[in-house]
Protein backbone atom coordinates (compact mmCIF):
# COMPACT_ATOMS: atom_id res chain seq x y z
CA UNK A 1 0.00 0.00 0.00
CA UNK A 2 1.50 3.46 -1.17
CA UNK A 3 2.03 5.79 2.14
CA UNK A 4 0.46 8.48 2.78
CA UNK A 5 2.54 11.82 3.59
CA UNK A 6 1.20 14.52 5.83
CA UNK A 7 3.13 17.64 6.39
CA UNK A 8 2.65 19.83 10.13
CA UNK A 9 3.94 23.08 10.34
CA UNK A 10 3.74 23.85 13.91
CA UNK A 11 0.27 22.44 14.80
CA UNK A 12 -3.01 21.33 12.84
CA UNK A 13 -6.53 21.84 13.60
CA UNK A 14 -9.01 17.86 14.64
CA UNK A 15 -11.12 18.64 11.43
CA UNK A 16 -7.70 19.60 8.82
CA UNK A 17 -5.86 16.20 10.30
CA UNK A 18 -9.60 14.22 10.12
CA UNK A 19 -9.57 15.47 6.25
CA UNK A 20 -5.57 14.64 5.66
CA UNK A 21 -6.49 11.06 7.17
CA UNK A 22 -8.95 10.40 5.45
CA UNK A 23 -11.44 9.99 8.62
CA UNK A 24 -14.86 10.91 9.62
CA UNK A 25 -13.85 14.41 12.41
CA UNK A 26 -16.32 11.86 14.56
CA UNK A 27 -14.16 9.09 14.55
CA UNK A 28 -10.97 11.73 15.43
CA UNK A 29 -12.44 13.20 18.05
CA UNK A 30 -13.66 9.90 19.37
CA UNK A 31 -10.33 8.33 19.29
CA UNK A 32 -9.03 11.25 21.30
CA UNK A 33 -11.93 11.50 24.53
CA UNK A 34 -10.57 7.74 24.65
CA UNK A 35 -7.28 9.18 25.39
CA UNK A 36 -9.07 11.80 28.07
CA UNK A 37 -9.31 14.57 25.77
CA UNK A 38 -12.64 16.21 25.31
CA UNK A 39 -11.93 17.80 21.97
CA UNK A 40 -13.58 20.51 19.46
CA UNK A 41 -13.70 20.37 15.96
CA UNK A 42 -11.21 23.75 15.56
CA UNK A 43 -8.51 22.33 18.43
CA UNK A 44 -4.88 22.69 17.78
CA UNK A 45 -2.66 19.62 17.97
CA UNK A 46 1.05 19.54 17.98
CA UNK A 47 3.45 17.27 16.07
CA UNK A 48 3.85 14.90 18.78
CA UNK A 49 -0.02 14.64 19.76
CA UNK A 50 -1.00 13.65 16.15
CA UNK A 51 2.03 11.35 15.93
CA UNK A 52 0.39 9.50 19.32
CA UNK A 53 -3.41 9.91 17.48
CA UNK A 54 -1.91 8.15 14.48
CA UNK A 55 -0.49 5.50 16.20
CA UNK A 56 -3.26 5.06 18.48
CA UNK A 57 -5.30 4.61 14.93
CA UNK A 58 -3.14 1.95 13.77
CA UNK A 59 -2.46 3.63 10.88
CA UNK A 60 0.79 2.29 9.18
CA UNK A 61 0.45 3.87 6.01
CA UNK A 62 0.52 7.28 7.23
CA UNK A 63 3.84 8.97 7.85
CA UNK A 64 4.36 12.39 9.43
CA UNK A 65 6.71 15.43 8.42
CA UNK A 66 7.38 18.63 10.09
CA UNK A 67 6.84 21.21 7.09
CA UNK A 68 9.42 24.30 7.46
CA UNK A 69 7.82 27.68 7.09
CA UNK A 70 10.85 30.01 7.23
CA UNK A 71 14.39 30.32 7.63
CA UNK A 72 15.98 31.08 11.38
CA UNK A 73 17.56 34.39 11.67
CA UNK A 74 18.68 36.33 14.43
CA UNK A 75 17.42 34.57 18.23
CA UNK A 76 13.89 32.90 17.92
CA UNK A 77 11.81 34.83 15.30
CA UNK A 78 11.99 33.76 11.61
CA UNK A 79 11.98 35.11 8.88
CA UNK A 80 13.93 35.08 4.82
CA UNK A 81 17.26 37.77 5.00
CA UNK A 82 17.37 39.58 1.91
CA UNK A 83 20.75 40.27 0.03
CA UNK A 84 20.79 43.67 1.63
CA UNK A 85 20.94 42.09 5.28
CA UNK A 86 23.99 42.97 7.76
CA UNK A 87 26.26 41.27 10.13
CA UNK A 88 25.37 41.83 13.58
CA UNK A 89 26.91 40.86 16.88
CA UNK A 90 25.93 37.12 18.34
CA UNK A 91 23.79 36.85 21.53
CA UNK A 92 25.60 34.36 23.97
CA UNK A 93 24.12 33.05 27.00
CA UNK A 94 26.00 31.33 29.89
CA UNK A 95 24.57 28.19 31.00
CA UNK A 96 25.50 25.53 33.53
CA UNK A 97 25.66 24.02 36.95
CA UNK A 98 24.82 26.29 39.86
CA UNK A 99 28.06 27.99 41.76
CA UNK A 100 30.16 27.11 38.75
CA UNK A 101 30.71 30.47 38.18
CA UNK A 102 28.48 32.07 35.18
CA UNK A 103 27.30 35.14 36.99
CA UNK A 104 31.47 35.85 38.45
CA UNK A 105 32.25 35.19 34.93
CA UNK A 106 30.10 37.79 33.51
CA UNK A 107 31.03 39.56 36.50
CA UNK A 108 34.84 39.92 35.64
CA UNK A 109 33.70 40.25 31.87
CA UNK A 110 31.41 43.17 32.34
CA UNK A 111 33.33 44.74 35.92
CA UNK A 112 30.43 45.09 37.22
CA UNK A 113 29.26 42.73 40.86
CA UNK A 114 26.21 40.99 41.53
CA UNK A 115 26.29 38.03 43.29
CA UNK A 116 25.98 38.97 46.69
CA UNK A 117 23.01 40.43 45.73
CA UNK A 118 21.30 37.53 45.00
CA UNK A 119 18.99 35.52 46.92
CA UNK A 120 20.79 32.37 47.87
CA UNK A 121 23.93 33.30 45.15
CA UNK A 122 21.68 32.43 42.55
CA UNK A 123 21.24 34.67 39.25
CA UNK A 124 16.86 35.03 39.86
CA UNK A 125 16.39 36.91 36.41
CA UNK A 126 17.78 36.78 32.64
CA UNK A 127 19.42 39.88 32.14
CA UNK A 128 21.29 40.82 28.70
CA UNK A 129 24.41 42.82 28.62
CA UNK A 130 27.06 44.26 25.94
CA UNK A 131 30.70 44.35 26.06
CA UNK A 132 33.34 45.55 23.10
CA UNK A 133 36.03 43.12 22.10
CA UNK A 134 38.47 43.69 19.62
CA UNK A 135 36.45 46.73 18.21
CA UNK A 136 33.34 44.35 18.30
CA UNK A 137 30.02 44.14 20.61
CA UNK A 138 29.06 40.84 21.82
CA UNK A 139 25.52 40.32 23.59
CA UNK A 140 25.33 38.33 26.91
CA UNK A 141 22.45 36.38 28.42
CA UNK A 142 22.51 36.14 32.07
CA UNK A 143 20.12 32.79 32.60
CA UNK A 144 19.16 32.02 36.01
CA UNK A 145 21.32 29.24 37.41
CA UNK A 146 19.44 26.68 39.82
CA UNK A 147 17.54 23.31 37.82
CA UNK A 148 14.25 25.15 39.04
CA UNK A 149 14.89 27.67 36.38
CA UNK A 150 14.49 25.09 33.81
CA UNK A 151 11.86 26.44 31.89
CA UNK A 152 13.02 29.93 32.05
CA UNK A 153 16.79 28.65 30.96
CA UNK A 154 14.94 26.61 28.18
CA UNK A 155 13.66 30.43 26.66
CA UNK A 156 17.16 31.68 27.09
CA UNK A 157 18.60 29.18 25.18
CA UNK A 158 15.99 29.62 22.12
CA UNK A 159 16.97 33.37 21.97
CA UNK A 160 20.91 32.66 21.17
CA UNK A 161 23.65 31.94 18.98
CA UNK A 162 25.95 30.85 21.02
CA UNK A 163 26.22 28.87 24.72
CA UNK A 164 28.85 29.10 27.06
CA UNK A 165 28.36 26.14 29.20
CA UNK A 166 30.06 26.51 32.14
CA UNK A 167 31.65 23.57 34.03
CA UNK A 168 34.32 24.02 36.85
CA UNK A 169 37.12 21.90 36.87
CA UNK A 170 37.07 21.07 40.32
CA UNK A 171 33.15 19.57 40.26
CA UNK A 172 32.83 18.55 36.60
CA UNK A 173 29.48 17.53 34.58
CA UNK A 174 26.67 17.80 36.88
CA UNK A 175 22.73 18.10 36.31
CA UNK A 176 22.40 21.32 35.58
CA UNK A 177 25.41 20.82 32.98
CA UNK A 178 23.58 18.24 31.43
CA UNK A 179 20.43 20.40 31.08
CA UNK A 180 21.89 23.53 29.39
CA UNK A 181 23.58 21.18 27.19
CA UNK A 182 20.33 19.63 25.83
CA UNK A 183 18.94 22.93 25.99
CA UNK A 184 22.13 24.25 24.05
CA UNK A 185 21.16 21.42 21.32
CA UNK A 186 17.58 21.94 21.10
CA UNK A 187 17.87 25.20 20.05
CA UNK A 188 20.47 24.83 17.72
CA UNK A 189 23.09 27.07 18.98
CA UNK A 190 26.63 26.95 18.82
CA UNK A 191 28.25 25.90 22.05
CA UNK A 192 31.52 26.37 23.70
CA UNK A 193 33.02 25.29 27.11
CA UNK A 194 34.26 27.05 29.79
CA UNK A 195 36.05 25.05 31.99
CA UNK A 196 36.02 27.18 35.03
CA UNK A 197 38.21 27.19 38.45
CA UNK A 198 41.12 26.30 37.02
CA UNK A 199 43.07 28.01 40.04
CA UNK A 200 41.42 25.58 42.53
CA UNK A 201 42.90 22.75 43.99
CA UNK A 202 41.32 19.87 42.87
CA UNK A 203 41.24 20.92 39.35
CA UNK A 204 41.33 18.18 36.81
CA UNK A 205 41.12 19.82 33.55
CA UNK A 206 41.65 16.41 31.39
CA UNK A 207 39.30 14.69 33.82
CA UNK A 208 36.53 17.26 33.30
CA UNK A 209 36.89 16.88 29.39
CA UNK A 210 36.97 13.38 29.71
CA UNK A 211 33.18 13.44 31.77
CA UNK A 212 32.39 16.67 28.79
CA UNK A 213 33.16 14.00 26.56
CA UNK A 214 31.21 11.24 27.95
CA UNK A 215 27.91 13.22 27.76
CA UNK A 216 28.23 14.04 23.89
CA UNK A 217 30.68 17.02 24.16
CA UNK A 218 34.44 15.93 22.37
CA UNK A 219 36.58 18.44 22.44
CA UNK A 220 38.53 20.22 19.91
CA UNK A 221 41.85 18.45 20.59
CA UNK A 222 40.46 15.01 20.89
CA UNK A 223 39.56 15.24 17.10
CA UNK A 224 35.38 16.26 18.41
CA UNK A 225 33.99 20.31 17.55
CA UNK A 226 33.60 21.37 20.67
CA UNK A 227 35.84 24.41 21.89
CA UNK A 228 36.69 24.18 25.37
CA UNK A 229 39.16 27.28 26.88
CA UNK A 230 40.46 26.92 30.54
CA UNK A 231 39.59 29.67 32.67
CA UNK A 232 39.92 31.52 36.15
CA UNK A 233 36.72 33.73 36.31
CA UNK A 234 37.97 35.15 39.46
CA UNK A 235 41.52 35.35 38.81
CA UNK A 236 40.82 37.16 35.32
CA UNK A 237 42.89 34.16 33.47
CA UNK A 238 41.78 33.41 29.94
CA UNK A 239 39.19 35.19 28.87
CA UNK A 240 40.22 37.37 26.14
CA UNK A 241 40.84 33.77 24.67
CA UNK A 242 37.16 33.31 25.39
CA UNK A 243 35.77 36.45 23.75
CA UNK A 244 38.28 35.37 20.87
CA UNK A 245 36.70 31.90 20.20
CA UNK A 246 32.89 33.31 20.62
CA UNK A 247 34.05 35.67 17.46
CA UNK A 248 35.70 33.46 15.83
CA UNK A 249 32.55 31.32 16.05
CA UNK A 250 30.18 34.37 15.00
CA UNK A 251 32.13 34.49 12.17
CA UNK A 252 31.84 30.95 10.91
CA UNK A 253 28.09 31.30 11.26
CA UNK A 254 28.30 34.56 9.38
CA UNK A 255 25.51 35.58 11.65
CA UNK A 256 23.01 38.39 10.07
CA UNK A 257 19.78 40.18 10.07
CA UNK A 258 18.12 43.09 7.84
CA UNK A 259 18.04 46.69 9.28
CA UNK A 260 15.87 47.89 6.40
CA UNK A 261 12.50 46.42 8.03
CA UNK A 262 9.57 47.11 10.47
CA UNK A 263 11.70 46.33 14.00
CA UNK A 264 11.25 43.36 15.53
CA UNK A 265 12.27 41.40 18.48
CA UNK A 266 11.59 39.72 21.62
CA UNK A 267 10.61 40.12 25.22
CA UNK A 268 12.76 39.28 28.07
CA UNK A 269 11.65 41.11 30.80
CA UNK A 270 8.69 43.41 31.79
CA UNK A 271 7.87 44.46 35.30
CA UNK A 272 6.03 47.46 36.95
CA UNK A 273 8.25 50.06 38.57
CA UNK A 274 6.25 53.29 40.82
CA UNK A 275 6.42 56.56 38.85
CA UNK A 276 7.36 54.99 35.26
CA UNK A 277 5.03 52.60 34.92
CA UNK A 278 5.81 48.91 32.70
CA UNK A 279 9.38 48.93 31.63
CA UNK A 280 10.16 46.33 29.58
CA UNK A 281 13.25 44.57 28.25
CA UNK A 282 13.52 44.46 24.98
CA UNK A 283 16.23 42.22 22.52
CA UNK A 284 16.15 43.29 19.18
CA UNK A 285 16.38 40.98 16.54
CA UNK A 286 15.90 42.73 13.18
CA UNK A 287 15.57 46.46 11.70
CA UNK A 288 16.26 49.16 14.29
CA UNK A 289 14.27 50.26 16.97
CA UNK A 290 13.44 54.10 17.85
CA UNK A 291 12.33 55.96 20.73
CA UNK A 292 8.80 57.50 19.79
CA UNK A 293 8.05 54.59 17.98
CA UNK A 294 5.59 52.35 18.22
CA UNK A 295 5.13 48.52 18.78
CA UNK A 296 2.94 45.61 19.56
CA UNK A 297 3.99 42.69 21.60
CA UNK A 298 1.32 40.11 22.39
CA UNK A 299 -2.23 41.79 23.20
CA UNK A 300 -0.64 45.10 24.39
CA UNK A 301 1.13 47.91 22.46
CA UNK A 302 3.02 50.83 23.45
CA UNK A 303 4.58 53.81 21.98
CA UNK A 304 8.61 54.25 23.16
CA UNK A 305 8.89 56.90 25.82
CA UNK A 306 12.65 56.28 26.92
CA UNK A 307 15.32 53.81 25.63
CA UNK A 308 18.14 52.90 27.64
CA UNK A 309 21.45 50.75 26.97
CA UNK A 310 22.16 47.83 29.47
CA UNK A 311 24.02 50.31 31.39
CA UNK A 312 20.90 52.95 31.79
CA UNK A 313 22.43 55.32 29.31
CA UNK A 314 19.58 56.70 26.95
CA UNK A 315 20.07 55.22 23.40
CA UNK A 316 18.33 56.90 20.68
CA UNK A 317 18.50 53.91 17.59
CA UNK A 318 19.01 49.98 18.47
CA UNK A 319 20.19 47.69 16.15
CA UNK A 320 20.03 43.41 15.80
CA UNK A 321 21.07 41.46 18.74
CA UNK A 322 20.86 44.96 21.02
CA UNK A 323 19.41 44.54 24.62
CA UNK A 324 17.17 47.83 25.65
CA UNK A 325 15.05 48.15 28.42
CA UNK A 326 12.12 51.04 27.82
CA UNK A 327 8.92 52.36 29.16
CA UNK A 328 5.84 52.74 27.19
CA UNK A 329 3.68 50.04 27.12
CA UNK A 330 -0.05 49.91 28.21
CA UNK A 331 -0.05 47.37 29.63
CA UNK A 332 2.99 44.26 30.93
CA UNK A 333 3.78 41.87 27.72
CA UNK A 334 4.28 38.82 28.43
CA UNK A 335 7.79 36.56 28.62
CA UNK A 336 9.22 35.58 25.49
CA UNK A 337 6.35 37.56 23.76
CA UNK A 338 7.83 38.32 20.10
CA UNK A 339 7.56 42.53 19.70
CA UNK A 340 6.77 44.18 15.75
CA UNK A 341 6.94 47.96 14.59
CA UNK A 342 3.64 49.12 13.96
CA UNK A 343 3.43 52.67 11.56
CA UNK A 344 1.02 54.34 14.40
CA UNK A 345 -0.80 53.89 17.02
CA UNK A 346 -4.30 53.06 15.30
CA UNK A 347 -2.51 49.99 13.56
CA UNK A 348 -0.85 49.24 16.55
CA UNK A 349 -3.97 49.28 18.74
CA UNK A 350 -5.30 46.77 16.10
CA UNK A 351 -2.96 44.80 15.69
CA UNK A 352 -2.68 43.95 19.69
CA UNK A 353 -6.20 43.43 19.75
CA UNK A 354 -6.34 41.05 16.84
CA UNK A 355 -3.34 39.64 18.79
CA UNK A 356 -5.86 38.95 21.67
CA UNK A 357 -8.27 37.70 20.27
CA UNK A 358 -6.81 35.37 18.66
CA UNK A 359 -5.29 34.24 21.99
CA UNK A 360 -8.52 34.22 23.22
CA UNK A 361 -9.80 31.82 20.08
CA UNK A 362 -7.01 29.67 21.17
CA UNK A 363 -7.35 29.17 24.59
CA UNK A 364 -10.98 28.29 23.92
CA UNK A 365 -9.86 25.93 21.59
CA UNK A 366 -7.37 24.15 23.92
CA UNK A 367 -4.78 23.62 21.79
CA UNK A 368 -3.33 20.00 23.02
CA UNK A 369 -0.06 19.56 22.96
CA UNK A 370 1.82 16.03 23.73
CA UNK A 371 2.59 15.96 27.09
CA UNK A 372 -1.03 17.48 27.68
CA UNK A 373 -2.06 13.97 26.08
CA UNK A 374 0.49 11.85 27.23
CA UNK A 375 -0.62 13.47 30.81
CA UNK A 376 -4.25 13.29 30.65
CA UNK A 377 -3.72 9.33 28.94
CA UNK A 378 -2.27 8.65 32.42
CA UNK A 379 -4.09 10.65 35.22
CA UNK A 380 -5.95 8.81 37.28
CA UNK A 381 -9.43 9.39 37.48
CA UNK A 382 -9.23 10.05 41.26
CA UNK A 383 -6.48 12.19 40.98
CA UNK A 384 -6.72 15.14 43.04
CA UNK A 385 -6.10 19.26 42.30
CA UNK A 386 -3.34 21.19 43.85
CA UNK A 387 -4.92 25.21 43.56
CA UNK A 388 -2.12 27.60 43.54
CA UNK A 389 -2.05 31.47 42.84
CA UNK A 390 1.33 32.82 41.71
CA UNK A 391 2.62 36.45 42.16
CA UNK A 392 5.79 37.62 40.85
CA UNK A 393 8.35 40.64 41.19
CA UNK A 394 8.48 40.40 37.07
CA UNK A 395 7.06 38.33 34.78
CA UNK A 396 9.77 35.99 33.91
CA UNK A 397 9.71 35.32 37.46
CA UNK A 398 6.06 34.19 37.19
CA UNK A 399 6.88 31.89 33.65
CA UNK A 400 9.64 30.55 35.71
CA UNK A 401 7.70 29.65 38.36
CA UNK A 402 4.53 27.99 37.02
CA UNK A 403 6.72 25.94 34.46
CA UNK A 404 9.10 24.93 37.05
CA UNK A 405 5.67 23.62 39.32
CA UNK A 406 4.80 21.67 36.46
CA UNK A 407 7.53 20.02 35.85
CA UNK A 408 6.83 18.30 39.91
CA UNK A 409 6.59 14.59 38.91
CA UNK A 410 3.29 13.44 40.43
CA UNK A 411 3.10 10.21 38.77
CA UNK A 412 -0.88 11.20 37.53
CA UNK A 413 -1.65 11.57 40.83
CA UNK A 414 -1.86 15.35 41.64
CA UNK A 415 -3.51 17.72 39.16
CA UNK A 416 -1.97 21.20 39.28
CA UNK A 417 -4.56 24.10 38.93
CA UNK A 418 -3.14 27.82 38.54
CA UNK A 419 -6.04 29.80 39.19
CA UNK A 420 -4.54 33.08 38.46
CA UNK A 421 -0.68 34.56 38.36
CA UNK A 422 0.07 38.10 38.02
CA UNK A 423 2.89 40.68 38.71
CA UNK A 424 3.13 43.05 42.01
CA UNK A 425 2.59 42.59 45.75
CA UNK A 426 -0.46 39.74 47.06
CA UNK A 427 -3.84 41.67 47.31
CA UNK A 428 -7.25 41.63 47.95
CA UNK A 429 -8.04 39.95 44.94
CA UNK A 430 -5.78 37.58 45.72
CA UNK A 431 -7.03 36.07 48.59
CA UNK A 432 -10.84 36.53 47.30
CA UNK A 433 -9.75 33.96 45.07
CA UNK A 434 -7.91 31.77 47.35
CA UNK A 435 -10.96 31.78 49.69
CA UNK A 436 -12.57 28.59 50.45
CA UNK A 437 -11.15 26.42 47.94
CA UNK A 438 -7.79 24.95 49.81
CA UNK A 439 -5.34 27.63 47.19
CA UNK A 440 -1.69 28.54 48.25
CA UNK A 441 -0.87 32.06 47.41
CA UNK A 442 2.70 31.53 46.48
CA UNK A 443 4.49 35.19 46.28
CA UNK A 444 7.91 35.38 44.75
CA UNK A 445 10.32 38.61 45.45
CA UNK A 446 6.94 40.16 46.33
CA UNK A 447 5.37 41.81 49.80
CA UNK A 448 1.86 40.85 51.59
CA UNK A 449 0.91 44.03 53.66
CA UNK A 450 -0.43 43.62 56.91
CA UNK A 451 -3.95 44.06 56.45
CA UNK A 452 -3.71 41.27 53.57
CA UNK A 453 -2.08 38.97 56.21
CA UNK A 454 -5.03 39.81 58.53
CA UNK A 455 -7.77 39.56 56.20
CA UNK A 456 -5.83 35.92 55.30
CA UNK A 457 -5.58 34.68 58.46
CA UNK A 458 -9.25 35.59 59.08
CA UNK A 459 -10.15 33.56 55.69
CA UNK A 460 -8.03 30.71 56.53
CA UNK A 461 -5.58 31.44 53.25
CA UNK A 462 -1.76 30.35 53.10
CA UNK A 463 0.51 32.74 51.71
CA UNK A 464 4.17 31.64 51.32
CA UNK A 465 6.26 34.16 50.54
CA UNK A 466 9.92 33.18 49.18
CA UNK A 467 12.69 35.07 47.69
CA UNK A 468 14.56 31.69 46.36
CA UNK A 469 12.57 29.83 44.09
CA UNK A 470 13.62 26.19 44.97
CA UNK A 471 12.54 26.50 48.44
CA UNK A 472 9.25 27.77 47.04
CA UNK A 473 9.16 24.10 44.75
CA UNK A 474 10.05 22.01 47.83
CA UNK A 475 7.10 23.80 50.19
CA UNK A 476 4.77 23.14 46.98
CA UNK A 477 5.87 19.76 46.88
CA UNK A 478 5.17 19.72 50.42
CA UNK A 479 1.86 20.52 49.81
CA UNK A 480 1.28 18.37 47.11
CA UNK A 481 2.46 15.15 49.58
CA UNK A 482 0.08 15.87 52.18
CA UNK A 483 -2.86 15.58 49.36
CA UNK A 484 -1.41 12.02 48.57
CA UNK A 485 -2.86 9.43 50.20
CA UNK A 486 -1.10 7.17 52.80
CA UNK A 487 1.13 4.29 52.18
CA UNK A 488 -0.39 1.31 54.19
CA UNK A 489 2.69 -1.03 54.67
CA UNK A 490 1.57 -4.33 56.25
CA UNK A 491 4.56 -6.91 57.50
CA UNK A 492 3.93 -10.33 58.73
CA UNK A 493 4.66 -11.23 62.24
CA UNK A 494 4.07 -14.85 62.98
CA UNK A 495 0.65 -17.51 62.98
CA UNK A 496 -0.65 -19.55 65.81
CA UNK A 497 -3.28 -22.59 65.62
CA UNK A 498 -6.01 -22.27 68.09
CA UNK A 499 -6.20 -24.91 70.21
CA UNK A 500 -8.67 -23.62 72.68
CA UNK A 501 -11.44 -20.95 73.20
CA UNK A 502 -12.48 -20.00 76.29
CA UNK A 503 -14.70 -17.32 76.03
CA UNK A 504 -16.17 -15.11 73.20
CA UNK A 505 -17.99 -12.11 73.22
CA UNK A 506 -19.30 -9.05 71.24
CA UNK A 507 -15.61 -7.23 71.07
CA UNK A 508 -13.07 -9.67 72.81
CA UNK A 509 -12.31 -13.35 72.13
CA UNK A 510 -9.65 -15.00 75.04
CA UNK A 511 -8.21 -18.46 73.15
CA UNK A 512 -5.09 -20.94 73.52
CA UNK A 513 -2.60 -21.95 70.90
CA UNK A 514 0.58 -22.90 69.48
CA UNK A 515 2.26 -20.11 67.81
CA UNK A 516 3.84 -22.60 64.29
CA UNK A 517 6.11 -19.25 63.38
CA UNK A 518 7.54 -16.17 64.17
CA UNK A 519 6.20 -14.64 67.59
CA UNK A 520 2.99 -13.15 68.81
CA UNK A 521 3.06 -10.23 71.15
CA UNK A 522 0.75 -7.51 72.58
CA UNK A 523 -0.18 -4.89 69.67
CA UNK A 524 0.20 -7.52 66.91
CA UNK A 525 -3.15 -7.60 64.70
CA UNK A 526 -4.45 -10.69 63.59
CA UNK A 527 -5.92 -12.61 60.69
CA UNK A 528 -8.57 -15.06 61.52
CA UNK A 529 -8.23 -17.55 59.31
CA UNK A 530 -10.21 -20.72 58.67
CA UNK A 531 -9.57 -23.49 55.95
CA UNK A 532 -7.97 -20.50 53.88
CA UNK A 533 -11.95 -17.93 54.25
CA UNK A 534 -10.73 -14.63 55.42
CA UNK A 535 -13.31 -14.35 59.03
CA UNK A 536 -12.54 -10.99 60.17
CA UNK A 537 -9.37 -9.02 61.95
CA UNK A 538 -8.72 -8.85 65.55
CA UNK A 539 -6.14 -6.97 68.05
CA UNK A 540 -3.90 -8.86 70.12
CA UNK A 541 -4.05 -7.24 74.03
CA UNK A 542 -2.46 -9.72 75.92
CA UNK A 543 -0.02 -12.45 75.93
CA UNK A 544 0.16 -15.27 78.64
CA UNK A 545 2.11 -18.55 79.28
CA UNK A 546 0.84 -20.84 82.39
CA UNK A 547 -0.94 -17.96 83.32
CA UNK A 548 1.84 -15.18 83.76
CA UNK A 549 1.25 -12.16 81.54
CA UNK A 550 4.66 -12.43 79.14
CA UNK A 551 6.25 -9.98 76.74
CA UNK A 552 5.74 -12.80 73.72
CA UNK A 553 5.43 -16.55 72.56
CA UNK A 554 7.13 -17.78 70.15
CA UNK A 555 7.55 -20.57 67.52
CA UNK A 556 6.99 -23.80 69.43
CA UNK A 557 5.83 -21.98 72.66
CA UNK A 558 1.89 -22.69 73.48
CA UNK A 559 -0.12 -19.89 75.58
CA UNK A 560 -3.07 -17.57 76.06
CA UNK A 561 -4.10 -14.49 73.85
CA UNK A 562 -6.87 -12.09 74.88
CA UNK A 563 -8.04 -10.64 71.73
CA UNK A 564 -10.07 -7.20 70.86
CA UNK A 565 -12.61 -7.22 68.06
CA UNK A 566 -14.67 -4.73 66.30
CA UNK A 567 -17.45 -7.32 65.32
CA UNK A 568 -18.24 -10.74 66.62
CA UNK A 569 -15.94 -13.27 65.84
CA UNK A 570 -17.09 -16.67 66.34
CA UNK A 571 -13.26 -18.36 66.71
CA UNK A 572 -13.01 -22.32 66.79
CA UNK A 573 -10.62 -24.86 67.41
CA UNK A 574 -8.33 -25.28 64.39
CA UNK A 575 -8.76 -21.94 62.88
CA UNK A 576 -5.54 -19.71 62.52
CA UNK A 577 -4.38 -16.31 63.46
CA UNK A 578 -1.61 -14.69 61.28
CA UNK A 579 -0.26 -12.29 63.04
CA UNK A 580 1.24 -9.05 61.27
CA UNK A 581 1.33 -5.03 61.63
CA UNK A 582 0.36 -2.02 60.19
CA UNK A 583 2.15 0.90 59.38
CA UNK A 584 0.72 4.42 57.64
CA UNK A 585 3.73 5.82 56.03
CA UNK A 586 3.56 9.32 54.42
CA UNK A 587 4.35 8.95 50.52
CA UNK A 588 6.78 11.39 49.30
CA UNK A 589 7.25 12.29 45.23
Amino acid sequence: MEQKTIQIAGSITVDELSKALGLSVTDLIGTLFKNGIVATINQRLDYETASIIIDELGLKDVKLERKNTATKTANGPTRELSDKAVTRPPVVAVMGHVDHGKTTLLDTLLNKKTVEGEAGGITQHISAYQLEHDGRLITFLDTPGHEAFAAIRQHGAMLTDIVIIVVAADDGVKPQTIEAINFAKTANAKIIVAINKIDREGADIPRTMADLANNGLQPEEWGGDIVMVPISAKQNQNLDKLLDMILLTADLEELKADINIPAEGLVIESHMEVGKGSVVNLLVTGGELKTGEFIVAGSTYAKIRTMLDWKGKPKGKATPSTPVTITGFKELPNFGDRFTEAKDEKTARKMALLNAQNAANESASANVTSSDLLRMMNVADNSKVFNVIIKGDVLGSVTSVVDSLKMIDTHGEITLNIVSTGVGDINENDVYMAAGDNTVIYGFNVSVPINISKMAARDGVKIRTYKVIYELLDDAKSEMENLLDAEIIEEDKGEMKVLGVFRTEKTSIIAGGEVLKGDAKPGYLAKVIRDKKYLGEAEVTSVQKEKMDVKELVAGETGGLALKTKAKIDLQVGDRLKFFTRESKKRTL
